[in-house]
């Protein structure tokens, strides 16, 4: 079975943004007056639930309980997330992010070669398309066939839902596709729906085990600025290219007919 498609989550593994959510949320905190402050371990933390919204709802759950049995708790959790993305969207705006080395490659490289692009990810739509508004100029935002946003499925990550659902938006079998995720979380998910996974690690989660995943790398990599192997196998390549894709693919089905 040939290599059909490549699916990338966002944050993390387009672009390494977590950060600027970490800002995010707080300068929401601040507009709706509430004392808390996430610093960079404490999201660090946080990062291992999928989805701001549950996020949010994760941190009210330990650090104040009683908040929950607000009437309204469900819609202040709904508004201060809104802050939150209104806050994320302001500042990449304003920032120079640009995407993680190799992706704009990458990316173009499976387009001329016939794969199939699919976005996989906890965040909302909403986010994606700030992300394709200002990162790379707009450039890669008309190259993913399917947008699988966190508002497609109940279930974030580690759950495979959103996997599923993007499966069958493509019509595929898990078994034609490799994903790349940025968190251990994301592998997993992955990993559950069937779809090996290539992992290209963060300032967050650089000290993170990456279980099930088929390589681990610092990015993507380019010709001049080689990734980094952190676990797996790179096969003699020092940047991600389509061999490489298929070499991963190979390896992770080898019980299946490859021509």
């Amino acid at each position: 079975m040939r290599l059909a498609a490549v699916l990338f989550d966002v944050d993390g593994t387009l672009i390494e943004s977590e950060e600027i959510h970490r800002q995010a949320f707080n300068a929401a905190f601040q507009e709706f007056g509430v004392s808390w402050h996430w610093d960079r371990a404490l999201y660090k933390e946080l990062l291992a639930i999928g989805g701001g919204a549950e996020r949010l709802r994760h941190y009210v759950a330990r650090a104040e309980p009683d908040l929950q049995t607000r009437a309204d708790f469900s819609n202040f959790i709904d508004g201060l997330h809104k802050a939150k993305n209104f806050a994320y969207a302001e500042l990449l705006a304003t920032k120079s992010v640009a995407l993680r080395p190799g992706v704009e490659r990458l990316v173009q490289t499976c387009l001329e070669e016939g794969l199939r692009l699919a976005i996989t990810t906890s965040t909302t739509r909403e986010n994606v398309e700030t992300i394709f508004r200002h990162v790379a100029g707009g450039r890669i935002k008309d190259a993913f066939e399917v947008i699988g946003d966190g508002d497609r499925v109940r279930a974030k990550k580690p759950s495979p839902d959103i996997y599923v659902w993007t499966l069958n938006e493509l019509g595929l079998s898990p078994q034609a596709c490799l994903a790349f995720e940025d968190t251990p979380r994301g592998v997993q998910a992955s990993v559950k729906a069937g779809i090996a996974a290539v992992a290209t690690v963060t300032s967050y989660t650089i000290d993170e085990a990456f279980p099930g995943a088929v390589a681990v790398l610092s990015d993507m990599g380019e010709h001049e600025r080689p990734f980094r192997v952190i676990s797996g196998h790179a096969h003699g390549r020092h940047y991600v290219d389509i061999d490489l894709l298929r070499l991963w693919h190979r390896g992770a089905h080898p019980q299946l007919l490859v021509t």
